[in-house]
């Protein structure tokens, strides 16, 4: 390998995070669901050909940190059968290395003169792959056969000859086939346009060049890593995070971990988190690895660049059926959730090293509802990842209408809900006197209220959090609130469990209610300056009473 210099390194590492947005945007603006295309819940990625992560999208970190072991259970899998023109596909967490059965990869090698030079990855979370629930979020399965199609990694193209046989499945297999088939062509074109600007890239700087830059990208990475954890405080930091659990009836759900700073390397042990559960939360271990990642890189001052050098430094373990490492058949539909948690965890952790340079606690990621029925005779099943509200920083009051670090989603557009189905979104909106009081304030939360207009009997269900265990604040920060969900029908108010496992019946007129949790508070709330609490107070963002009750301050 030949040494180049960093000028052109530079440009090699932009080149190839440009092939990897635009493989994001085109996917983006040729999927066929709201969840795809509105929610941006998908990720994509160039990899060298050893399968190790180049560049990643501006989409889902939490995604893009458990490329590289999906990568290598399918070259092994695949070793001396993979050819220009073959595309794959893939979801099963035990089968493929996957995350769950929702996010689909496909992938597809990159040749140059007849030799596999690279690869482009993507993955979408689908509509609906099946299973006991519209949407596949099954958090009341016990198993993982009750969440839906099971894919290992199969060829979609084998030589570019399409597999009818895997579409035909897929779409038999699925509440909303035309929706799923078009996402996965989304996915595909991305990829099919990530494999040109690729080649047109070797085209203009040799494949020698590009395969070198490669390579010291990840030296590269890895360098920076290593330096920036060197200045560190060396130590072990323990912190203990909780999930509210699931059903009518929550037992808590343990995330447990100690994060060891040696040197200039990380580790993360996961020991004492609970045993897997029969319930749609388990975590894959690359998933849970992903988190980590996604939690250390937020932190890490430097540039480094998004390629598999920098979880060189990094070692993650965790006991084998736990919910954060789980084994066959253990369902993980709803496994997002635990991710964020294991974020938090994280962070919980790190402010004991760094507490300036994270935030108190926030929403704890998405609150995902879904709704399903017949409408105008055809299915419909309709999922958003609603988010965020952040706990407050060492620098500022906590951020309201932005995601959750672990996935750079959206909330979907109002009018795109009304106009594609049986949904009026009745309020929208921030919920004052909610964030944790502090130095710095934590976000408020916001409401969101749906109305089903179907004629036909519809269903819900719901993922949410943090209600028995509310958002913490930091450093004398006051907690956050935690989450209100009710359903109303027939003139009563049904408060829902945090996680549903069982959907509940939707009747025309009928209403979801769901106020999200608040932010947690950074540092003491008397020494918050009065003109900032007097301009909340203007804002709306908070109430005389809550004022003079938390702060000291009459207007």
């Amino acid at each position: 390998m030949s040494q180049i210099d960093p000028i052109r390194l530079e440009v090699m590492k932009n080149a190839f995070d440009a092939i990897a947005d635009e493989m994001a945007l085109m996917l983006m603006r040729a999927a066929y669901s709201p969840i795809v295309r509105d929610s941006m819940d998908y990720s994509t990625a160039i990899c060298d050909a050893k399968g190790q992560t180049l560049a990643q999208g501006v989409t889902t970190p939490m995604h893009l940190g458990s490329f590289y072991d999906a990568m290598q259970h399918l070259m092994r899998r695949y070793h001396g059968n993979i050819r220009a023109g073959d595309v794959f596909i893939g979801n099963d967490p035990y089968a493929a290395d996957g995350q769950h059965l929702p996010d689909i990869y496909i992938v597809e090698p990159i040749f140059h003169d007849g030799q596999l030079v690279a690869w482009t990855t993507t993955l979408a979370h689908h509509a609906d792959v099946g299973g006991i629930v519209p949407g596949s979020n099954a958090l009341g399965a016990e198993e993982i056969y009750q969440e839906g199609l099971r894919l290992p990694f199969l060829k979609l193209c084998d030589g570019g000859v399409m597999n009818h046989a895997i579409w035909e499945i897929i779409g038999l297999n699925v509440r909303v086939p035309d929706m799923v088939h078009g996402d996965l062509r989304a996915q595909m074109a991305a990829s099919h346009a990530g494999r040109r600007s690729f080649l047109e890239l070797v085209a203009r700087h040799g494949i020698e060049q590009v395969l070198d830059a490669a390579e010291q990208l990840h030296d590269y990475a890895e360098r920076l890593g290593r330096a920036e954890i060197s200045d560190l405080p060396n130590g072990t930091y323990h912190f203990t995070d909780h999930m509210d659990g699931l059903g009518a009836d929550p037992q808590p759900i343990v995330i447990q971990l100690a994060v060891t700073i040696h040197d200039d390397t990380i580790s993360v042990d996961f020991t004492g988190s609970s045993p897997q559960v029969a319930g749609g939360v388990n975590t894959p271990l690359p998933f849970t690895k992903a988190s980590v990642y996604t939690a250390l890189r937020s932190v890490m001052q430097s540039d480094i660049p998004n390629c598999h050098g920098f979880e060189r430094v990094v070692t993650v373990t965790a006991p084998k059926g736990t919910v954060v490492n789980s084994v066959h058949p253990a369902p993980c539909g709803a496994r997002g959730i635990t991710g964020y948690r294991v974020i938090d965890a994280m962070f919980g952790a790190l402010s004991q090293a760094l507490p300036d340079r994270v935030t108190a606690d926030g929403m704890g990621g998405s609150t995902v509802p879904t709704f399903a029925g017949w409408h105008e005779g055809r299915a419909f099943v309709f999922t958003e990842t609603v988010m965020g509200t952040w706990g407050a920083s060492a620098e500022h009051d906590g951020q309201v209408g932005v995601p959750h670090m672990g996935a750079n989603q959206a909330n979907v557009p109002v009018e795109m809900i009304e106009a594609s189905y049986p949904l009026r979104i009745r309020r929208y909106g921030i919920v004052p006197d909610t964030g944790g009081a502090g130095r710095h304030r934590g976000g408020n939360a916001f409401i969101r209220e749906y109305e089903y207009l179907g004629e036909q009997p519809g269903m819900m269900s719901l993922r949410s959090d943090k209600r028995d265990f509310r958002p913490h604040g930091l450093f004398g920060g006051a907690e956050g609130t935690g989450p209100v969900s009710v359903l109303m029908q027939d003139g009563k108010v049904i408060e829902l469990p945090v996680l549903v496992t069982k959907p509940y019946p939707l009747r025309k007129g009928d209403v979801f209610r769901h106020i999200s949790p608040s932010g947690g508070g950074y540092g003491d709330a008397h020494d918050r300056p009065r003109a900032e609490v007097l301009a909340d107070l203007e804002a709306g963002l908070i109430s005389p009473q809550t004022a003079l009750r938390d702060y000291g301050v009459t207007a």
